[in-house]
């Protein structure tokens, strides 16, 4: 195993010194040089074990498909293998991006997307494993765009609640829900729609008597430029309707803004394109903890030229009902840790 520690630049040609982090504190990024569209669960061993969308991280080397990590405080993290052996060929070719880990009916059940850049027809697929770091065997294919008349149909995020099953998705084509059949591995009856065709990345998360409707907007890959950044709306319901804070249909009407980052040219500090949010995890102090990919604009690009999307954390603040970060823009200096008793 190798373990990555928090540390601003993994490039030794370009470190700059930089003040001790003071115990219990961290300091973003959490994890490099890489891990877009995080997923995360906390396992019965007592760690987090994160997901991440295939990238190859060094040059010429092979790319990771979908890599594990895990922790127990979400800021120190240790890679433990792909969860992939193998990429899943019942389409081809593909990429394997946006994972959603859950624990459904006793294993880990890995959803995820199969698609290109500009596919007229990806997919969503399911691998499970007894095991959080696999391998994941995989059950094949949920879902295609052409087949469900959604395009572009990715990012899968599955929710449970009461014994009923739902797979929500979509990409700038409008999001769906839909059931899933009790063992989780098909879909059932009928679609609905959620938001419209501004955003990505459905994340689902219930507070109170609302759920949370969490969505990535803009272009997520060009490098210390990007726009990506968060939305929210929320409903009574988890089948909708979804508003933003105006009141207005989520289907007709962007969400309010929760994370943006600074896509400027010509600057070469801080972050860009914040987005793609993992689970939101509430620590032992109850304090709720939001888990997302941005772009250090310092060093923006993997050596392949891809766009270098680090995970990132950030606590959340609730506020008239509605979930806060400060400033709603990553954090760049040291901030206190999650509190959790196996620390």
């Amino acid at each position: 195993m190798t373990v990555f520690v928090h540390c601003k630049n993994d490039d030794p040609a370009t470190d700059k010194k930089e003040e001790p982090i003071p115990e219990g504190y961290y300091k973003n990024p959490v994890f490099i040089p890489t891990f877009a569209d995080p997923t995360v669960i906390k396992a019965s061993d007592g760690f987090f074990y994160a997901y991440a969308t295939e990238d190859g991280w060094d040059y010429g080397a092979p790319a990771h498909i979908v890599p594990v990590i895990r922790s127990q405080d979400l800021v120190t993290w240790e890679f433990m293998n792909d969860a992939f052996v193998t990429k899943p060929s019942w389409k081809s070719p593909a990429f394997v991006w946006a994972p959603d880990i859950n624990l459904v009916n006793g294993k880990y059940y890995l959803y995820y997307s199969l698609s290109l850049w500009e596919d007229p027809n990806p997919g969503i697929g399911l691998a499970v494993s007894d095991s959080p770091v696999g391998p994941f065997v995989d059950k094949g294919k949920i879902l295609l765009s052409n087949e469900v008349g959604v395009g572009n149909s990715i990012d899968p995020f599955y929710y449970e609640e009461g014994g009923k099953k739902y797979l929500f998705w979509g990409s700038f084509r409008g999001i769906y829900g839909i059931a899933l059949t009790d063992d989780g591995t098909a879909i059932t009856g009928t679609k609905f729609q959620v938001a419209g065709d501004w955003m990505e990345g459905t994340y689902i998360f219930k507070h109170n008597n609302y759920y949370y409707l969490f969505g990535s907007n803009g272009h997520c890959c060009l490098g210390r430029e990007t726009p990506y950044k968060v939305l929210i709306g929320r409903s009574s319901s988890i089948e909708g309707p979804y508003v933003n804070q105006q009141g207005q249909s989520l289907i007709t009407n962007q969400g309010n803004l929760f994370l943006e980052g600074d896509p400027s040219p010509g600057v070469t500090t801080g972050f860009a394109g914040p987005g793609h949010n993992a689970e939101i995890v509430t620590d032992d102090n109850g304090t709720d903890w939001f888990l997302y990919h941005a772009v250090d604009k310092g060093r923006p690009l993997l050596p392949n030229g891809a766009t270098r999307r680090p995970l990132m954390i950030d606590r959340i603040e609730w506020v008239n009902d509605w979930p806060k970060i400060e400033l709603s823009e990553p954090s760049e200096t040291a901030q206190p840790k999650p509190v959790f008793l196996n620390d």
